[in-house]
């Protein structure tokens, strides 16, 4: 199973997205989307799950999302600091027991496992600002494995 991941796109979807996540099962988009037209543009290439971020008040979405793919489970939430969870992202690890976390905030891609949990942030998908990197994600979800790969925008 291929999983596109992106966060941060703070209203602006890159329309590179559309081509790089072509084929994909399932999007994940950690947060911060800015606005719901792209959950619905983002349909349109797969089915998705969206968590609340920081900046999406009075938007339909929930602060954590579980989902299960591929016999995975995820779970997506905004704002996550693997090296010193919050109580909240704690608990609902301990909770959910996921086998991956997804996240963004940071607008840093990474990739990291702490405790047995894979930990994901695609990084910033929003629009070209102080020459930050830009970029998303692409899970590949075979039997055991999670592979990951970050594409640049």
């Amino acid at each position: 199973m291929k999983i596109g991941v992106l966060s941060d796109t703070h209203g602006f979807l890159d329309p590179r997205i559309a081509r790089i996540f072509a084929g994909v099962d399932h999007i994940l988009h950690a947060g911060d989307i800015g606005d719901a037209m792209i959950e619905l543009e983002l349909k349109f290439i797969a089915p998705v799950t969206v968590a609340q971020g920081n900046v999406d008040a009075g938007l339909p979405f929930k602060l954590t999302e579980v989902v299960t793919l591929a016999r995975k489970k995820f779970l997506v939430h905004h704002i996550v600091n693997p090296g010193a969870l919050s109580e909240t992202v704690a608990a609902e690890i301990a909770r959910q027991k996921p086998d991956a976390v997804i996240f963004g905030h940071t607008h840093k891609a990474m990739a990291q496992t702490v405790d047995g949990v894979f930990f994901f942030n695609p990084g910033y998908a929003g629009k070209p600002r102080f020459g930050a990197a830009r970029s998303v994600g692409l899970l590949h979800v075979a039997g055991k494995d999670i592979r990951h790969a970050f594409v640049p925008l």
